[in-house]
């Protein structure tokens, strides 16, 4: 299984070096090269495009969408207002946990996606969780293996800024492993739907 390795880039973003990013949908890609190309300054962009994302229908964008004014760094929930739980996660993963939710008819949990790895767009999460004045826990989900993908960086910081508005955190991952995924089909599938299954448990287990 290949892998883009997004855990390196991560480890050599700092002192806004560079720009790293997944974009949810085409729109977001559009606006995100759009940005790019706009700036009157140039820093090197990184962009991380999942092939499954290619054809996924979730991943699409309507027309209209292309003419919204700019990126999004976090693109809230609009499906879910007042919520109680949030989930935050990035790529086709993000498209998967809005999926289980709508299998499970799930009206309290919010789900975020965070296009804009790095620099973390602080300012953005912050003012997409006080839309949700409900919420008690904010979770990061990710599919790649604990010492993998954007955990390393986006964990403690997310965390910070959870407990500074008196919000529990957690984060669910696979277990650290030396390869990036399974070779089974069948494993990776029931490892996928634990991961899912137990994004929507709470942290008190209801």
């Amino acid at each position: 299984h290949s892998s883009a390795r997004l855990e390196r880039f991560m480890q050599l973003a700092a002192e806004d070096n560079m720009q790293i990013c997944q974009p949810s949908t085409a729109a977001q890609y559009f606006h995100l090269l759009r940005r790019q190309a706009r700036r009157p300054w140039r820093k090197p962009l990184i962009v991380f495009t999942p092939k499954s994302m290619l054809r996924h229908p979730d991943a699409s964008s309507k027309i209209q969408e292309f003419t919204k004014p700019r990126f999004l760094p976090l693109v809230p929930d609009r499906e879910v207002l007042d919520a109680r739980r949030i989930l935050m996660a990035s790529g086709k993963v993000g498209h998967e946990l809005r999926a289980e939710r709508r299998r499970q008819k799930d009206t309290n949990t919010a789900i975020f996606f965070l296009d804009q790895l790095y620099p973390l767009p602080r300012t953005e999460i912050a003012a997409a969780i006080a839309e949700h004045p409900k919420a008690r826990e904010i979770v990061w989900v990710q599919e790649e293996p604990g010492n993998m993908g954007a955990a390393g960086y986006v964990v403690p910081r997310c965390e910070r800024l959870a407990k500074a508005r008196g919000l529990t955190f957690r984060s669910i991952k696979r277990s650290a492993s030396a390869s990036p995924a399974t070779g089974s089909a069948k494993a990776h599938e029931l490892e996928q739907k634990t991961l899912l299954a137990l994004a929507f448990t709470t942290s008190s287990g209801g």
